[in-house]
């Protein structure tokens, strides 16, 4: 049985006594057993250590009045996905879409995972991604492809495409995700899901890594419904101390409805200068009308910002953290790493990040420190602005395929000097960024951003719009989101794989 509700229905289910752990957690691990052929969503499953974890759950509510009941943790017992990335479970693999890290084991538990595990979840799997997570295509050499369950034809996006396909076809009522340029935003475009990137700061970091590429990178999850959106949130949300980048908490109990008209902008325009689909405009201009009918005045005004150094200064970090990852990667290996040890996109970053000197690195940090006070000063005068999601639909697997005569490019990267290495890293990718230009500069910013399913094109596939704010107003975003899902505009519904 599929799981076309959210997780909060689960939950307040299991609280109620109306169908137990292991009923839920059997029923998370059948639809992946059926499913996952078609997929290739999840790349590895608990079973074991689920129905054990399952089985002591439901003997705790037994030992329960119904008012400890009610006290345990909000989302217990409710079955999850984590995305294979950057989410260690202590003792599960960990591969991240990688060949060189398929038999990799986390040794202990990372913060973000062990806050997921404190909220009540039990874990039955993880996800698949792209190598590494660095594009927007999960099609890992290692794992393989990801199957859309809008159409097999079709990739759900990256990186947390994997985490995408589970949610959307209801193999669970939510999953894990992450986003360092739109891997969060994207997937959730291309299928018809909530997809919050919170601020920078809100979500636990560390132990293994407190960055994550200089706080671009940060971990929350896909969702069906705002008020899981919004109780995942509270339950994840840190004032984290001993992290690089603090946040306070949010201090709404819960979220109440917008009781002011918002000042909001939208742009339909690439922040690289590329042409906007004609499908990708209207997704926005329905969402400016949708608002505009509840109440709000909405301008179009694109935020000023020079959106191809923005890119290119990601694209510097993005090599430089790879080269870093992949010291400690060839250090556990013993050996250093070859050219075949991984795709040939990942090699052209690693090795091209260590050309990067540490006074350009520091150039690259203080331009996105500018950045984020120049978008910090636009929120001054509009409370939020719209952007699409994406440039169009889910696009097809192929669609990105490189020549042969590329790749032998990337592979002998070493050949080339530092600003020809840079100007392959951009062609290397340069159509796929194209088609997912608007979610990058939120990551460089540390703002929170979130896309919504308002829209679908005559074939039924859906296009998100991206609503962008200041840095902690993620209260906001959702107020937004509630009224548009109040309103009967967001359709999240799973999708049934025959």
């Amino acid at each position: 049985m599929l799981f076309d509700q959210d997780a909060t229905f689960y939950a307040q289910q299991l609280k109620a006594r109306e169908v137990t752990v292991s009923e839920l957690v059997e029923r998370a691990l059948e639809n992946i057993k059926r499913l996952n052929p078609k997929l290739n969503a999840v790349v590895h499953v608990q079973r074991e250590d689920a129905l054990t974890k399952a089985r002591l759950f439901d003997e705790k509510i037994s030992s329960l009045n119904d008012r400890e009941l009610k006290e345990l943790p909000f989302f217990f017992g409710v079955p999850i996905l984590l995305k294979d990335l950057g989410q260690d479970e202590a003792n599960q693999p960990s591969t991240s879409g990688a060949k060189l890290l398929g038999s990799h084991v986390a040794q202990s538990t990372d913060h973000f995972v062990q806050k997921v595990l404190d909220a009540g979840f039990i874990v039955v799997g993880r996800t698949n991604t792209p190598e590494f997570g660095f594009k927007n295509t999960s099609d890992a050499e290692f794992t393989g492809p990801v199957n859309s369950p809008l159409g097999s034809h079709l990739n759900p996006g990256g990186s947390s495409g994997g985490a995408a396909a589970a949610l959307k076809a209801g193999m669970v009522p939510i999953v894990t995700a992450s986003d360092g340029g739109g891997s969060i935003r994207i997937p959730a475009s291309f299928n018809g899901l909530i997809g919050l990137k919170p601020t920078r700061g809100r979500t636990p970091v560390g132990p293994n890594g407190y960055r994550g590429w200089q706080g671009a990178s940060i971990h929350f999850a896909l969702t069906k419904s705002v008020r899981d959106t919004w109780n995942l949130l509270k339950v994840m949300q840190v004032e984290q101390y001993d992290a690089p980048f603090v946040l306070p908490l949010i201090e709404e109990n819960e979220l109440e409805s917008l009781n002011r008209s918002l000042t909001l902008a939208y742009s339909l325009e690439s922040p690289i200068g590329e042409s906007v689909s004609e499908e990708a405009k209207k997704a926005v201009r329905i969402a400016v009308e949708k608002l505009r009918a509840l109440g709000h005045t909405v301008e179009e005004k694109t935020p000023k910002a020079d959106g191809i150094k923005a890119m290119q200064t990601y694209y510097k970090v993005n090599g430089v953290e790879t080269a870093a990852m992949m010291e400690g990667i060839e250090a556990s290996m013993k050996r250093p790493a070859t050219v075949e040890d991984m795709e040939p996109m990942s090699w052209a970053l690693y090795r091209s990040g260590l050309n990067i000197s540490g006074v350009e690195y520091s150039n690259v940090l203080a331009f996105w420190d500018q950045l984020t006070a120049d978008m910090e000063a636009f929120f001054e005068k509009y409370d939020a602005v719209l952007l699409p999601s994406t440039n169009g639909p889910a696009f097809t697997h192929d669609k990105f395929k490189k020549s042969k005569a590329f790749i032998e490019k990337l592979k002998k990267i070493d050949d080339f000097g530092k600003e020809e290495q840079q100007q392959l890293i951009w062609e290397m990718f340069d159509d796929s960024l194209a088609y997912t230009p608007f979610t990058q500069q939120q990551n460089l910013t540390g703002q929170p951003a979130i896309s919504l399913p308002l829209y679908e094109n005559e074939k039924g596939l859906p296009i998100g719009t991206q609503i962008w704010t200041k840095k902690g107003a993620e209260v906001l975003l959702l107020q937004i989101a509630k009224q548009l899902e109040e309103a009967g505009d967001l359709n999240t519904k799973i999708v049934e794989i025959e």
